[in-house]
This record gives C-alpha cells, sequence and structure tokens, in this order.
C-alpha cells in the first residue's frame, strides 16, 4: 500500500473531493462514503460530490441510513479550483457518465473496464463485482476496524452491484464479504433491502412490456417517458429475467439525450464492449461483461434520422451481427 500513502501525502495541502459517476447508486455511495472514512482516519477531509441527482429510492435511503451529504457538482463549481483533488470512486474520468469538474483527478478507484486511459498520479483499477469491494479490501489490508455504518454500507454496496451475488462475483467480492459481515448492523441492512421500489417504477415496467421486441435472444425496449439511470437499469435486469431473452437492451429519450442501459447472460457477448462499439460514433457507453450503460447526448439525437429507434435497433443488431462472423 506503498502507493496509498503516496495519495494520502499528496492531498494533504489541498482541497479534495470524492467524485462518483453521475445519478449515483448504493454501490457507488457505499465507495465514496467508506474511502471517506479511510481518508478521515489520516486526517484528511474529503467532500463527496456528485453531478445529476440522486433518483432512487435505495440511494437515497443510503443518505439518510448513513446521515450523509453528498453535494451536486452545481453547487460546488464556483468553488472548486484547478488544483484541488479529485479522486474519481466507481467511475473514471471520460467515462462518459460522469462530469468533468473543475479540480485535478488525481486518483481513480474503480471496478469497470478502461475505455479511455488517463494517467492518474494513484490508480487501482480492478474488475470486480462491486467498487465497495476494493474499498473493503484497503481496510482489510491496511488493518484498519471499519465501524458499523461503513461496514453496512459497504456489504450493501456489493449485494447491490452484484445483484445479490448473481452477476459478476470475484472471489475478492467474497472474501470481503466474510470480512465485512461479522461487523454489520444487521438491522441497519435489512432497513435498506426493504420497500426499495416506488409506485411511478411500475409505470416503467409496464412500459417496458408493452414495447419489448425481440430479435433471436436479444431484447430491446423503449420507455417512453424519462426515466432516472437506476430505474432504467432495474427494468434491463427485469427483461433479462425473461427465459427468451440471454441480452436485453433498454433505452429512454430524456432531456439529456437517449440513456441505455444493457444486460447480458450470453458469454459471447460483452454488455459494456457491445455499448462501447454501437454508441461510439454518436454517443458513448461501456461496462463490464454482464452490465453497461451509455447516452446519445440531446445535440446527437438528429443524428438518428427520422425513425430514431429503427437506428438504434440498427446500431446495436450490427455490431452483434460482426461480433458473431468474427
Amino acid at each position: 500500500m506503498s502507493q496509498w500513502n503516496e495519495l494520502i501525502e499528496f492531498c494533504r495541502e489541498c482541497p479534495v473531493y470524492i467524485q462518483t459517476h453521475n445519478f449515483p447508486d448504493p454501490d457507488a455511495i457505499a465507495s465514496a462514503y467508506g474511502l471517506q472514512k479511510l481518508m478521515e482516519m489520516y486526517g484528511i477531509r474529503a467532500r463527496l460530490c456528485y453531478d445529476g441527482k440522486i433518483d432512487k429510492l435505495s440511494a437515497s435511503k443510503m443518505l439518510n441510513a448513513f446521515h450523509l451529504t453528498m453535494s451536486p457538482y452545481e453547487s460546488l463549481a464556483k468553488y472548486m479550483h484547478k488544483t484541488d483533488r479529485i479522486i474519481c470512486v466507481d467511475t473514471q474520468k471520460h467515462a462518459g457518465n460522469t462530469t468533468d469538474f473543475i479540480g485535478d483527478e488525481v486518483s481513480c478507484i474503480d471496478h469497470h473496464p478502461t475505455y479511455v486511459p488517463i494517467n492518474y498520479h494513484y490508480q487501482d483499477i480492478r474488475i470486480t463485482g462491486a467498487c465497495s469491494t476494493l474499498i473493503a479490501e484497503y481496510y482489510a489490508r491496511l488493518g484498519i476496524e471499519p465501524d458499523r455504518d461503513v461496514a453496512t454500507a459497504l456489504l450493501y454496496g456489493i449485494k447491490m452491484d452484484t445483484l445479490h451475488f448473481t452477476r459478476g462475483v470475484t472471489e475478492l467480492d467474497i472474501q470481503m464479504f466474510a470480512f465485512l459481515f461479522p461487523r454489520i448492523d444487521p438491522q441497519k441492512l435489512a432497513d435498506l433491502e426493504r420497500n426499495n421500489m416506488e409506485f411511478a417504477d411500475l409505470k416503467a415496467y409496464g412500459a417496458a412490456i408493452e414495447n419489448i421486441e425481440l430479435y433471436d435472444t436479444v431484447g430491446f425496449s423503449s420507455i417512453p417517458f424519462s426515466c432516472p439511470d437506476a430505474l432504467i437499469a432495474v427494468v434491463a435486469d427485469f427483461i433479462l429475467a425473461l427465459i427468451e431473452v440471454d441480452v436485453a437492451i433498454v433505452y429512454c429519450f430524456r432531456d439529456d439525450g437517449v440513456k441505455f442501459s444493457v444486460r447480458s447472460e450470453d458469454p459471447s457477448v460483452h454488455a459494456g464492449n457491445l455499448l462501447h462499439e454501437a454508441l461510439k460514433e454518436t454517443g458513448s457507453g461501456g461496462g463490464h461483461a454482464s452490465m453497461g450503460g451509455g447516452l446519445i447526448g440531446r445535440a446527437r439525437i438528429p443524428e438518428l434520422g427520422h425513425y430514431p429507434e429503427d437506428t438504434i435497433r440498427d446500431l446495436f443488431l450490427n455490431v452483434l451481427a460482426k461480433q458473431a462472423q468474427s
């Protein structure tokens, strides 16, 4: 952990911000919170920040349960300077779902594949089921005991991002679950896991069911009204649960553009790579083998033509056809 000690020293002289991806989910929040508390033990006060909004009930419940303050970028921009230290957590600079804040991105701790390489002062980018796993490992390797709230948040982040250990799980995720479990608050964890669906979510499920189109084992579904990132991802998981679907592609048109979520149970289809290839000319996307997200910005929507849904379908099907031939 020598590089970790170097990062701590590098962050002592400037304001420090821990930035998650836009519209942070439980894993992003838990990872940022765990890192913030760890840095406090070294005398460094870091501020949690994000862009977008906290748009899922499970995420807002976390903020309330652990009394967390995450500052939206719009409230920070006028105070931040180019020399301020930014640590990207559960995301990477130029990842497509992360706003480029004022400040110097000196560090990145993330569990997603890299599509745009960046030279950070310190980086820890490893493929795991959850970013919370990496933060938990820091406590374990440094011999620092996480308090009950941190342990509970990190374990919840691992469970949520691995879909309760059914998606993208690695041996390290299991090891860190074992490390955290004796240290958690069981009642708080139970409270977090209960009642995480809002009534309005049902509309998105209904629309996704009504609009689904199946091409072999690839299911496309568009939601005809604006939805937050987290809800689109949950709907993609729902579509993937159909026995006829091995790859689920769900999207909706919003004020900021067209937001995508892709899920794959087909070992020959890497969800992140599919998004990256399909959207590279009009937007951006990426992610893990089993899950990923992407966005076509509002300014690029006219490039989709008069029949944007047909164009979107063809973008993905063309990439899948090329991959099948190679």
